[in-house]
């Protein structure tokens, strides 16, 4: 049920913002913020760092690098993770795992694309949402026995 307050708007929903080319539209630098959240616990945490994509060195892919810090559970330690994508000729693209394997299609000629991701027996559930040509916000939804957490990320072109 979507409820609302008298006399208040119900929260925007980020609009749209259409991207003919993702890998294009991805390059460069962009700081980023990431909210974590068990939904077993209600335990929080915060990712707070910076996204580049570039081109690998066989200029045959795009790396998509992430460093920055990440506190959780009152510690904070130094945290990132890289993972490739290989542009289509149509403007989409396929995420890789750094090794290789196959994360998920992306597609953002809409501006917005949800992505699904089986590991184990758990399901990782993203929602890109192009906001404009300098941010765009992620969210994935992972549940199965072994995770029950959403983490919600904001990429600000730098």
């Amino acid at each position: 049920m979507n409820a609302t307050v008298p006399g208040t708007a119900p929260a925007a929903v980020p609009t749209s913002h259409p991207v003919p080319d993702a890998v294009a539209y991805l390059a460069g630098h962009w700081s980023l913020d990431r909210t974590l959240i068990d939904l077993d616990t209600g335990s929080h945490g915060w990712f707070h760092g910076t996204a580049a994509f570039r081109p690998a060195a066989d200029e045959t892919h795009v790396l998509h690098t992430e460093d920055g810090e990440l506190s959780w559970n009152g510690t904070v330690n130094r945290a990132g993770r890289t993972l490739r994508m290989l542009p289509g000729p149509d403007g989409t693209a396929a995420v890789m795992f750094a090794d290789g394997r196959p994360f998920h299609h992306l597609d953002l000629r809409t501006g917005h694309w949800t992505a699904r991701h089986p590991c184990g027996q758990d399901l990782y559930n993203g929602t890109y949402t192009v906001v404009s040509p300098d941010e765009w916000h992620l969210q994935w939804r992972t549940t199965g026995p072994a995770k029950n957490q959403e983490l919600r990320s904001v990429y600000r072109r730098q």
